[in-house]
């Protein structure tokens, strides 16, 4: 294995796992998975990629997904420092990239301010894994030369704190995490804020993965697709025209009719 990516020990490397797929994985990823003494993951990595981690590695679930149980933040920032300061060789397994809303960098800051070395290794986003298996591109000339990444995620009864005037820009595309139980709130503020009602909507739900799902919609008809057609799966909106219905593969067009 190259040197620069051999784990040291008390060393913790925090690893992007993509969206699912395990052949999406970094060769990085791959040799620090198999040089850990403990993989701490999260509720998103696939079960494809768990399978890859040695057996002598230990395994530890940290849970994290949205709408589900999971430990919190502080008490996984414990359990990585406790790892790192036993001498172990620790890597923290995030699903997509660690650092889009991955809070990789409360892991990091937490870990460094108790003098312990940090390393992040990258991963595949889910826009990017949802836009090359839905066969559209995120950005398209003359329409969209703006990417926006956006989470949904927001506590329980508290409205999404965005800035919608400024996402609702029909020359840019919005990729939006977590986006199925927001997506009345966000189709609304967003038609609120003068994005037209046929702007394209593609809704991708366990990007990347075998049991893959997309639906295509349009802006003002996001809500009713997604209570239609969308199950449990972790699902991600991508709005704006560069992703509007190109002869999409394997897509399942969703065609609803608005109530008179």
């Amino acid at each position: 294995m190259p040197s620069e990516t051999r784990i040291a020990s008390g060393e913790v490397w925090l690893v992007g796992a993509g969206p699912g797929d395990p052949e999406l994985l970094t060769l990085k990823a791959i040799r620090l998975i198999e040089a850990a003494d403990v993989v701490f993951y999260d509720a998103l990595v696939s079960a494809d990629i768990l399978a890859l981690v040695p057996s002598r590695v230990r395994r530890v679930s940290v849970g994290k997904r949205s709408g589900r149980h999971s430990r919190k933040q502080e008490d996984i920032n414990e359990d990585l420092l406790a790892a790192a300061q036993a001498g172990l060789r620790v890597v923290r397994l995030k699903g997509g990239d660690p650092s889009i809303f991955g809070r990789s960098a409360e892991e990091a800051a937490h870990l460094r301010a108790h003098g312990i070395v940090v390393q992040v290794v990258p991963g595949i986003t889910a826009a990017s894994a949802a836009a090359a298996s839905a066969g559209v591109s995120l950005t398209l000339r003359g329409e969209a030369r703006r990417l926006q990444f956006i989470t949904a995620h927001a506590r329980a009864g508290e409205p999404l704190d965005l800035d919608w005037r400024a996402l609702a820009d029909p020359r840019s595309t919005l990729a939006i995490y977590m986006g199925r139980a927001a997506a009345p709130e966000i189709a609304q503020n967003l038609l609120r804020a003068g994005l037209a009602a046929e702007t394209p909507a593609l809704i991708v739900e366990n990007a990347s993965m075998a049991c893959e799902r997309r639906f295509s919609t349009r802006l003002d008809l996001l809500a009713l697709a997604v209570q239609t057609a969308v199950g449990d799966g972790p699902t991600l909106l991508l709005i704006g025209s560069a992703v509007g219905d190109r002869s999409i593969p394997r897509s399942v067009k969703i065609r609803v009719q608005a109530e008179p």
